[in-house]
């Protein structure tokens, strides 16, 4: 299924590659087909039309926050860690200074400049503002055939919030002498989470995720299992490999959990025909939520001690686009720095992440034009 305007990729990509890039080989020498890239990206996520420079006309004018904006995009793409070697690498780069927008001859912003523009930026949400216009321009008018969910570690460089330690009462005294619940026995629906998700609104929805930086454990592709400190990012990504949304969480949370007021936010960007999930989605709740959105539920099934069902034949075929899930995960940590979080906070981790995603959106966007 063809899910991208062929016609506006080419368009962009020809405007970049034919006008913009000899350009500026006339000006600064040569231009790498790491920097070539870079200057693509930015052209797709377009992150300086969502920044507004403010300034009262009293004391010194402030740095173009534009131009910081689009080179956190550059850090994102080119791999950079931390602010001082993209400030380094500025510094020694003019053609980067020029794609960015700086001047050639001004002087940079200094280490703390950058930090309060990426402060700000997190804190206006930028990256997922201009993600989202990316993904509604590009995909909201098209018919997308899966969407693939899943949830991925992030390592945070940052201590886990304790445990609340809740006082004992008589009443509590009484439950602990109480025979235990054993293991093998259903939690009464009434207190399912996902139940309760399916009568909120999206802003509800996400006021109850937890976000703080906790600890997290799961199991990997080969069955053991691993922990972490930190939070867990949730993407749907469409078949054609571009993330269309994304959730950060605790670490501790449950994948089925943000599966709810994820499905919302990505129904309102685009419009997609199955959902594709893991055997942690599993559950009958996240199965009638998707039919009562008009999507077909493809979730691999969790035995939980019982007799494994499988996908028809049809359905294991179409379940193989899952993939596309592992690699956004892997693309971002690998590519667009999702394995580099030197900053601290919920705001400050998913404003870095979210950089990451726009140029990894941006970059998935340009690859689909042959």
């Amino acid at each position: 299924m063809d899910a991208t305007r062929r016609d506006l990729i080419l368009q962009r990509w020809n405007a970049i590659q034919y006008d913009v890039l000899p350009e500026l080989r006339a000006e600064v020498g040569v231009v790498t087909p790491k920097l070539a890239r870079v200057a693509h990206v930015l052209e797709w996520a377009r992150v300086e039309e969502f920044v507004a420079d403010t300034w009262c006309g009293l004391g010194r004018r402030p740095h173009t926050r534009a131009w910081l904006a689009n080179a956190f995009v550059a850090k994102a793409v080119l791999g950079i860690t931390t602010t001082v070697g993209l400030i380094e690498r500025l510094a020694m780069d003019k053609a980067l200074r020029r794609i960015c927008g700086f001047s050639p001859y001004a002087r940079l912003p200094s280490e703390a400049t950058f930090s309060r523009a990426f402060a700000e930026f997190a804190k206006a949400r930028l990256g997922e503002r201009a993600h989202e216009a990316m993904i509604k321009e590009h995909l909201g008018g098209e018919l997308v055939g899966h969407i693939s969910r899943d949830g991925t570690a992030i390592e945070a460089r940052e201590r886990p919030a304790a445990t609340p330690v809740v006082a004992a009462t008589p009443a509590a005294a009484s439950k602990k002498a109480r025979p235990r619940r054993r293991s093998n026995q259903a939690v009464p629906a009434s207190g399912s989470p996902i139940r309760r998700q399916r009568g909120q609104t999206l802003p509800a929805m996400l006021a109850e995720l937890p976000t703080v930086c906790d600890r997290g454990t799961k199991c990997n592709a080969q069955g053991y299992k691993t922990s972490w400190n930190g939070y867990k990012l949730h993407i749907d990504t469409a078949d054609c490999g571009v993330p269309v949304a994304a959730l950060l969480c605790s670490a501790s949370m449950h994948d089925s959990r943000a599966a709810v007021p994820l499905s919302h936010i990505t129904g309102q960007r685009v419009t997609n025909l199955y959902d594709l999930m893991d055997a942690a989605y599993c559950s009958k709740e996240l199965h009638a939520h998707c039919r009562e959105m008009g999507h077909v539920p493809l979730i691999d099934h969790n035995p939980r001690g019982g007799d494994k069902e499988y996908f028809e034949p049809a359905d294991a075929v179409r379940y193989r686009e899952r993939s596309a899930a592992e690699r956004t995960n892997a693309r971002l940590k690998d590519e667009f720095g999702g394995r580099n979080i030197m900053v601290k906070g919920h705001a400050k981790v998913l404003g870095h992440l979210m950089f990451g995603l726009l140029a990894l959106g941006a970059d998935q966007l340009m690859r689909l034009r042959s």
